[in-house]
């Protein structure tokens, strides 16, 4: 699942190929920004912005978001995509190399002078320069009342967060996804969100646990129904969100977590 980790890595590799090149293929597959075209400007750079990437061409950046299915792929001219054709939404390319988005759930062109209004709600980026460790605590603390997952999931309070790491988060600290924030050690959660994404940040395959073997990198994200990796009791599941149409799928251990 794309959480903040993996936008990040994306933005770097994308980064690392297209900096500094001429586009040279532009074909934004959605019906609002079909009839662009860069071709011929400068790549300044691909960053990323919590859950958000921004490919910055020319005056312009290209806003994308990868929701629940969406990648980012590099490819060189001519090799075999590894998804099919029908799901790219954006290939931005330069002679040596093409970005192709698939199934992404965000994907616009905007001024670059005008990012602010796509990335500009979002609050300290977990993994970005200007991560501001009591600038989330204070925003946290603004609604005490808030379950201690759905505060933590609101990129307007940290951002890069998903639900993974808010599910893994809860457990680690040992409070219920349900528990307010405000009866929370919300300064503890915070750091633990900062280490934990941090140690994944160059890991391809995310791990909460320390384990990087298959079906052992989650505490209780994804185990509804299977023993604790602590006490053995089995781990729950159900849903929590701001609305009813905002809800997520929670897991915790009702002995570990109180």
């Amino acid at each position: 699942m794309p959480e903040g980790d993996t936008v990040w890595r994306a933005a770097r590799h994308l980064n690392e190929v297209l900096a500094g090149a001429v586009v040279t293929t532009w074909d934004i597959r959605v019906p609002a920004f079909a009839t662009s075209d860069l071709t011929g400007e400068r790549i300044d750079g691909v960053v990323s912005r919590g859950k958000h990437l921004l490919h910055r061409v020319g005056d312009f950046s290209l806003h994308s978001h990868l929701k629940m299915e969406g990648s980012w792929h590099l490819y060189q001219p001519g090799s075999r995509w590894k998804r099919p054709a029908f799901q790219a939404r954006a290939l931005v390319g330069s002679a040596e190399w093409l970005s192709v988005g698939f199934d992404l759930g965000v994907v616009e062109l905007i001024a670059r002078e005008e990012e602010h209004t796509v990335v500009g709600h979002l609050g300290p980026d977990l993994l970005g320069e200007d991560w501001d460790a009591a600038e989330a605590l204070t925003r946290l603390k603004a609604a005490p009342e808030r379950p201690a997952a759905v505060a933590l999931l609101d990129q307007r309070n940290l951002a890069g967060l998903g639900n993974v790491y808010a599910n893994e988060i809860c457990f680690v600290r040992g409070i219920l996804p349900t528990h307010p924030i405000g009866e929370t050690d919300a300064s503890a959660l915070v750091a633990l969100s900062a280490r934990l994404i941090l140690a994944n940040r160059d890991r391809t395959e995310r791990t909460t646990t320390g384990d990087t073997r298959p079906g052992r990198r989650t505490w209780v994200y994804g185990r509804a129904g299977q023993p604790c990796r602590r006490c053995g009791t089995r781990i729950r599941t159900g849903e929590l969100g701001p609305t009813d149409l905002q809800e997520r799928v929670t897991y915790w251990c009702p002995r570990c977590q109180t």
